[in-house]
């Protein structure tokens, strides 16, 4: 990256160009409620009014707006889609749902493109490393998605949407309760006929390395319940399960169609000790299940059990300190019918972490030990430090390393009997070192961020044609400046982001030095809404630089730009019209490389609340 380049870019873009509310709780960045303005990770926040704003149709599409996230989708909704944030790859996110891991142990990532967005309420995205908090996967970041809760106003809510290539959604949802008890359930269904999503090159095995000129389409029928008892000491328990199937067509000469579940359930117990001493216990178990088909042929089956438990202690130090201890368990089995050595695997890890305040300094610390069946022991953590520069400028900068543990398809994947290769059960994880810089401050009406990164990675495993199977061989360096605003100009209000990233391959060989695959070295995206009373406005552009398919930079993809417009009107305090316009100019683009992407579409929602 010509650094040069990034600060004539940073200058240019920041008085144009989102960032967490600085008096918002969050989550996820330390295990532990803190407000945003107090924490000292690079944080964004999505509630349910946002998601209700944006009107997006897909959890991907929805997190592709946000700064340092790239996204790569093989054919629209319900096809696979990868998000790659501060141009790691795609299985370096740890996602958690109500705070529950969820993911694949055959493929080691989660298949964020089946959840669905009417069962969710909010989402926070950390970027940088936790592994020192979280252990494995969280190289990138972490994504934590709540689902809904019970809350003001009580009652039921219902929602219809209609639109391009027969796509069709109702929701229902019911929430009430108090400050001692609440709950809240919902029920989804989701059918689309979906556009050809592929076309693929037969003769050169590229794509989905086959011609199937037929609309794909995608069906889901999602629901969630939750429910939470607060006592007369302050001891509160929570339940939560959220669960979603249905059916998803593809192009492939070998599968065609999946059938899948998604499900995950969940329960926390919060117990203040005294005034000092908080305990929390939390157990969870998700569940990756999926059975591909070559039409009605069985091609594979898949079914990944996550089991967690963790155990964390928060202690007050004093007014300004605190200090966390944590033990974690984690037990992944897989189900099929390929025939792996192996299949299952059990993770034990501690960690501590330091949060303080002196004056105008704050510093978090976080070390963790993780005891892996399969490797052995791994160490990581992490160190931030900020400073308030005055009441509304702040200084922060923060290194980590975070490790992700090798997948089952890695390690115990069969080698074919012919064609040799398969997984090896000699992989050690893939590690990371990571520093960041960064300067954040208020507005009279908003605020902005500025985040430099770079992050070095190691023993990245990949195929070795030379020995036939897996090895810890790969290496990558990615630099980066992130650049975010918010801003409301009387009725107007302004948020974008931009990212400057460059994602190189490491390695050496031939292929050193190049751009890391389906990664863009530019991302932009602008959000501008008008709220006129009963009437709202809004537009949005994203935009991307050009990308290349594989590593070794061969198949380029060009940079696109895309303009989605949106409206509603509210006929009363209780029922609204939406309208979204995507794709206005009808680009034509494609974030993986034979995959087609969604032409100009229309999508019309009707909903009714208790009260907007």
């Amino acid at each position: 990256m010509k650094t040069p380049l990034l600060g004539l870019a940073a200058c240019c873009a920041l008085p144009l160009l989102a960032v967490a509310e600085t008096d918002e709780v969050i989550i996820t960045a330390s295990r532990l409620a803190e407000t945003a303005d107090a924490s000292l990770a690079s944080v964004s926040v999505i509630d349910r009014t946002e998601i209700e704003r944006r009107q997006a149709q897909s959890l991907p599409d929805l997190l592709a707006g946000l700064a340092g996230v790239g996204l790569a989708n093989q054919g629209g909704r319900g096809k696979l889609s990868s998000l790659f944030v501060r141009g790691t790859e795609s299985n370096h996110l740890l996602v958690l749902i109500d705070g529950v891991k969820v993911g694949s142990a055959s493929s080691g990532t989660s298949a964020i493109e089946l959840l669905p967005l009417a069962q969710i309420e909010r989402i926070e995205l950390v970027r940088g490393p936790r592994s020192g908090l979280y252990g494995s996967e969280a190289i990138g970041g972490v994504l934590q998605i709540f689902t809904r809760s019970g809350a003001a106003p009580s009652g039921p809510s219902l929602g219809l949407t209609l639109g391009s290539d027969n796509h069709r959604k109702a929701d229902i949802q019911l929430a009430g309760g108090d400050q001692r008890a609440w709950y809240s359930l919902g029920l989804s269904g989701e059918a689309s006929d979906g556009f050809n999503a592929c076309t693929g090159d037969p003769l050169s095995f590229a794509g989905c390395a086959t011609l199937e000129p037929d609309d794909d389409g995608f069906d889901s029928l999602s629901g969630h319940l939750s429910g939470g008892w607060r006592l007369a000491n302050g001891a509160e328990l929570r339940l939560n399960w959220l669960r979603a199937e249905g059916e998803s067509e593809f192009d492939g000469s070998y599968q065609n169609r999946s059938e899948y579940r998604q499900e995950v359930l969940g329960g926390q117990l919060d117990l203040p000790l005294n005034g000092r001493w908080r305990m929390e216990f939390r157990a969870g178990r998700s569940i990756d299940e999926g059975d591909f088909f070559k039409e009605q042929t069985p091609r594979g089956r898949f079914r990944t059990t996550r089991d967690s438990l963790s155990w964390l202690n928060h202690v007050q130090l004093n007014g300004q300190q605190q200090l966390s201890l944590g033990l974690d368990y984690q037990r992944d089995q897989l189900a099929s019918d390929t025939a792996y050595s192996r299949n299952t695997r059990d993770n034990r890890g501690g960690f501590g972490q330091y949060l303080g305040q002196f004056g105008r300094h704050s510093l978090q610390l976080a070390l963790r030990r993780d005891d892996n069946q399969q490797f052995g022991q791994q160490d990581s953590g992490s160190l931030a430090w900020g400073y308030d520069l005055t009441d509304g400028l702040r200084l922060t900068t923060a290194y980590g390393s975070a490790f992700v543990a090798p997948s089952f398809n890695d390690l115990y994947w069969p080698a074919d009997p012919v064609w040799g290769g398969g997984g090896n059960p000699d992989l050690g994880p893939e590690t990371a070192r990571s520093l960041e810089l960064g300067l954040s401050g208020e507005l009279a009406r908003g605020d902005w961020s500025i985040n430099l990164y770079r992050t070095r990675i190691e023993d990245l495993i990949a195929y070795d044609f030379a020995s036939g199977g897996m090895v810890n061989l790969s290496q990558a360096r990615i630099s980066g400046v992130e650049l975010s605003l918010r801003q409301q100009l009387a009725d107007w209000r302004l948020a974008g982001n931009l990212t400057l990233q460059d994602p190189e391959d490491r390695s050496g060989g031939p292929n050193q030095g190049n751009q890391l695959n389906r990664r863009a070295r530019q991302m932009l995206s602008v959000d501008l809404d008008r709220d006129l009373g009963r009437y709202s406005l809004g537009a949005s552009l994203h935009a991307e630089g050009r990308r290349y398919d594989d590593l070794a930079n061969s198949r380029e993809l060009d940079g696109y730009g895309r303009v989605d417009l949106r409206a509603g009107y509210r006929f009363s305090r209780r029922l609204r019209l939406q309208a979204r316009l995507e794709n206005l100019l009808d680009a034509d683009y494609e974030t993986a490389s034979f995959y087609n992407q969604p032409g100009r579409s229309l999508l019309l929602s009707l909903s009714y609340r208790p009260e907007w």
